[in-house]
């Protein structure tokens, strides 16, 4: 019962926060605020999907706001030089799928604790782009590039909404129906059991980190294409809320607990806080009050469920 109630209450939570804003601001419910919400969330929810990944797993990355926006100033250089947006994209998935790489390989490899990887990479990746810009944003891009964040499909699908479900969609095939899915919930349950049983941990935690990277990447293209530019303090802040929406939406820290649609509500309940915030008029401070409880709350609860399970068992 504990557990069917931890799966139903960010649904419950986001459908009461939806009434409670509804009826204080009508404006809410229109179709294009609803379409507004669904761009403003896209990054984040992609991103999000990575680190339910890699937090399943057992381990966290702090640096996702930081190689996103490197992943951003670098397919800019690459159109601002005369490249397409096609490669431009490219250029992004690949420098996050590198970013990720070296973190995973750090982790892995070198048994380094992935928080400190994690926060010391924030400020490397950070450094290499303000570095590559000397601090300014990459102009001169394609405007067809602006359709990658603000185009619609049949006139009135946001295409970011589209890279959503593809990238839900991909994750949920990755966790539910692979080997390395099962793996993934092995490794975060018991990452020494998991070694015993024959898994090959390293290689694995390389690959999570990987597939997170390349998320970053991508969220990076779709971020510059918001504004047709490559700014190189993207994405500053947005480690705490992609981990919010995976902790909202039913993921541990502690690893082992997490999924696609739990992480999805999550986002959800983030992105229509702002936006119920925003047309409500409060404090974009407040708003930040009001994330950093839910997370205080999200990890409480989970922490209670699971010395509730250790002594059950025990």
């Amino acid at each position: 019962m504990s557990d069917w109630v931890k799966r139903f209450l960010p649904f419950a939570s986001l459908v009461a926060l939806c009434v409670c804003i509804a009826a204080l601001e009508p404006k809410f419910l229109s179709a294009g605020n609803l379409a507004g919400v669904a761009r403003q969330t896209a990054v984040i929810t992609i991103i999000a999907m990575g680190m339910t990944v890699v937090m399943v797993s057992g381990g966290i990355d702090l640096s996702v706001g930081s190689e996103m926006a490197l992943a951003g100033v670098v397919g800019a250089l690459l159109m601002a030089a005369g490249a397409p947006p096609s490669v431009g994209v490219l250029g992004a998935l690949a420098t996050g799928a590198a970013c990720g790489l070296a973190n995973g390989a750090a982790v892995a490899a070198l048994r380094i604790p992935p928080f400190i990887v994690t926060l010391g990479a924030m400020g490397i990746y950070r450094g290499v782009a303000l570095l590559a810009t000397e601090g300014k944003a990459v102009v001169g891009l394609p405007q067809s590039f602006g359709r990658l964040a603000e185009g619609e499909l049949l006139g009135f699908l946001p295409v970011p909404l589209l890279f959503v479900v593809a990238v839900a969609l991909l994750t949920h095939l990755l966790l539910s129906g692979t080997r390395a899915g099962r793996y993934c919930y092995a490794i975060g349950s018991n990452v020494e059991a998991a070694r015993y049983a024959g898994v090959r941990v390293s290689r694995y935690q390389i690959t999570f980190y990987v597939f997170l990277g390349a998320l970053a990447g991508l969220a990076g293209a779709i971020e510059s294409a918001r504004l047709v530019t490559g700014q190189p303090t993207a994405g500053e802040g947005y480690e705490l809320r992609v981990i919010a929406a995976v902790v909202i939406g039913g993921g541990s820290l502690s690893g082992g607990q997490g999924s696609v649609l739990g992480t999805l509500i999550g986002s959800l309940i983030m992105g229509v806080l702002s936006n119920g915030a925003n047309l409500l008029g409060i404090s974009s401070f407040t708003q930040q009050i009001v994330i950093g409880a839910v997370i205080v709350l999200a990890v409480t609860f989970d922490e209670f469920q699971r010395r509730r399970f250790e002594t059950a068992v025990n």
